[in-house]
């Protein structure tokens, strides 16, 4: 049996992989001869001494540090999960919300989510001098998290700032950004999207950083997104900034993404024969509160039966004039009892008619919008310049397909996830999110901090609860079905203590190696951290099986089986054999076993009996 190493997903050996299968005339005793591919790429390799490319200090260490494989794992935190219908502590959620430093998580999930996020929005720190910055310590970055976190002594380390006046002002945002895209890149479908949001101050450099990751050629669009609505006095210089850039960047070329170019029309249909054609249910409640938009706040009466149906806390997204004429062109869906939320019909001939996208995004869409959003949850301010909901919407609406995979690894406040959330509620989507964010701690005196949080992940989860709850009480009918929740992960070191024997503890280690588990973790750590390193994701559904006094898991119908007991007699590879048969999974099965919970003759009985099974030898490792 093999044993599992624990590591994250080798990226250098598939990199390898991958030029042996391209290039086989290059591979000599399994190694890659580069005098043979230099012949084979002929002219396309650059000899010249200077040429045009972008370069600065620390580059080769952060690009080298993006192909570490990590020694790190995910454990579930269940009791900081929501369930899909609300509830507290259910873990059956298929959304996920990791704590944790994002280039070490985006490292863990390298081989669960290779090219399965269709879209990633990320809003990360734009350089100010003020925002916090991600300082790698290439050494220990566990140890390194833990540290910035207020998780373990700092040393009076200070990580809250990057001023101008730094020598590595620009150097050390780019350290920070490089490998964290290459590995968000990665996991992005072949026709997968990267949106990212920055202002001047880093805007030339990220252009650059995303030419060299995606390809010059996979540059979309630099889209203009008019943040603000008042002017700013406040700038010396006489010009108010009053725009940011959402910089968008394709996984791959020639392939068309907007709304107007292209469009999945699974939702659409017909069931009422409207011979209009085909067309799906959509969202009317609005976005601005009476003080914004007074002649949206309106009772909607349904004139054929008189139900009063009220109106939304946020008021109705048409004014009475333009409701009136959705009502006589019989465009509305009414519920059969007040307590529904009255839906309009789209219908998609009148969709696939719209011009193309604009580069100039959020028209009236403000960051005081996403202020507003935040205390409406809240009451208070506990973020300077929060992105608004509709305004990441309306990114995932252009770029994903009703099943598509939203990440964002710089969460912040989460209103990615409130996003997904509110589109799924009006379009009938499944879409699910991967948030990740470092939990950074509120500092004291802070409004956060007064009302009882100690990070930003604190918040972050709220929000999502509430923003949840908010969407339910709007759409009680298309929510009924949807998954408004979030499994919690926490980023920490391996639940398996390594075999690294030393002289001076030799004894103590030797005591250590009968239970290679640490003592304060659980199964279901140690579950998780098996579903990671076998490049499974951490949606999958987890069955327990007992026989007689082992226990047998079942992941993802069939697809992986684990037996951790402390003692594991041979007959358990008999069961796990039959297992296998009765789900026929699409894919062959893994079997991971507890090591130590063998002796020499159950375990070499117990692989004999996978293998003559049809089991091959990669497939059957152990921790």
């Amino acid at each position: 049996m093999n044993k599992m190493d624990g590591m994250s997903m080798n990226l250098i050996g598939e990199n390898v992989e991958q030029l042996k299968r391209l290039f086989p005339e290059a591979v000599t005793e399994g190694k890659i001869d580069f005098e043979v591919l230099k012949a084979l790429l002929g002219g396309e390799i650059e000899t010249r001494q200077e040429y045009y490319k972008f370069t600065w200090n620390g580059k080769e260490a952060a690009r080298a540090y993006a192909r570490t494989r990590s020694m790190g794992t995910l454990r579930p935190c269940v009791e900081e999960s929501s369930g899909k219908d609300g509830t507290p502590g259910k873990f059956d959620s298929e959304n996920l919300y990791i704590e944790g430093d994002n280039l070490e998580v985006l490292k863990l999930l390298q081989g669960a989510y290779h090219k399965k996020v269709k879209m990633i929005y990320i809003d990360p720190p734009y350089n100010t001098g003020k925002d916090f910055v991600y300082p790698d310590n290439y050494r220990d970055s566990i140890k390194n998290y833990k540290e910035l976190t207020g998780q373990a002594d700092a040393e009076g380390k200070s990580t809250r700032a990057n001023p101008e006046t730094s020598g590595r002002y620009h150097t050390d945002w780019l350290n920070m950004m490089y490998p964290r895209l290459i590995l968000a890149r990665n996991l992005l479908t072949d026709d997968g999207v990267i949106f990212i949001s920055i202002d001047d101050s880093e805007q030339d450099n990220l252009k650059k950083l995303c030419n060299e990751v995606f390809g010059e050629e996979n540059f979309v669009a630099q889209l203009i997104w008019k943040s603000r609505q008042n002017k700013d006095n406040r700038n010396l210089s006489g010009v108010s900034i009053d725009h940011e850039y959402i910089v968008v960047y394709s996984k791959n070329t020639n392939i068309r993404y907007f709304i107007g170019d292209k469009r999945d029309t699974a939702q659409y249909s017909n069931p009422d024969n409207d011979p209009r054609g085909d067309w799906c249910s959509a969202n009317m409640a609005g976005l601005l509160d009476a003080s914004q938009r007074p002649n949206c706040h309106f009772d909607l009466i349904n004139p054929q039966t008189g139900i009063n149906y009220g109106r939304p806390k946020m008021g109705w997204r048409y004014d009475k004039h333009t409701m009136a004429r959705l009502i006589d062109e019989k465009r509305i869906l009414w519920p059969n009892n007040a307590e529904g939320r009255p839906r309009r019909k789209v219908f998609l001939s009148e969709i696939t008619t719209l011009p193309g996208f604009s580069s100039i995004v959020g028209d009236k869409i403000f960051t005081r919008i996403g202020s507003n959003e935040l205390d409406l949850f809240f009451k208070t301010k506990f973020f300077d310049f929060p992105k608004p909901s509709m305004l990441i919407k309306e990114f995932i609406l252009q770029c994903s397909t009703p099943d598509s995979i939203i990440f964002d690894f710089f969460s912040g406040s989460a209103t990615t996830a409130h996003a997904v959330m509110k589109l799924n509620a009006e379009d009938g989507g499944n879409r699910k999110f991967i948030m990740v964010q470092l939990p950074e701690p509120c500092e004291e005196g802070t409004e956060a901090a007064k009302a009882g949080y100690k990070n930003i992940c604190e918040i972050g989860k709220e929000r999502i609860r509430r923003a949840a709850k908010k969407i339910r009480e709007e759409n009680p009918l298309a929510c009924q079905n949807q998954d408004m929740g979030f499994k919690v992960f926490k980023l920490d070191t391996s639940n398996l203590l390594p075999w690294n024997p030393n002289a001076e503890t030799l004894a103590q280690d030797l005591y250590k190696a009968v239970d290679n588990v640490l003592a304060d973790r659980s199964t279901d750590d140690l579950l998780y951290e098996i579903l990671l390193k076998c490049n499974l994701p951490l949606t999958l559904p987890i069955e327990k099986k007992q026989f007689g006094g082992n226990t047998v898991y079942i992941v993802g119908m069939g697809a992986l089986a684990i037996c951790l007991d402390k003692t594991i007699p041979a007959p358990i590879a008999d069961e796990i054999v039959k297992l296998r048969d009765e789900y026929a999974p699409i894919v062959p099965m893994q079997v991971v076993f507890r090591d130590n919970g063998f002796d020499d003759v159950s375990k070499t009985n117990a692989l004999q009996i996978l293998k003559q099974a049809g089991f091959e030898d990669k497939s059957i490792q152990t921790i």
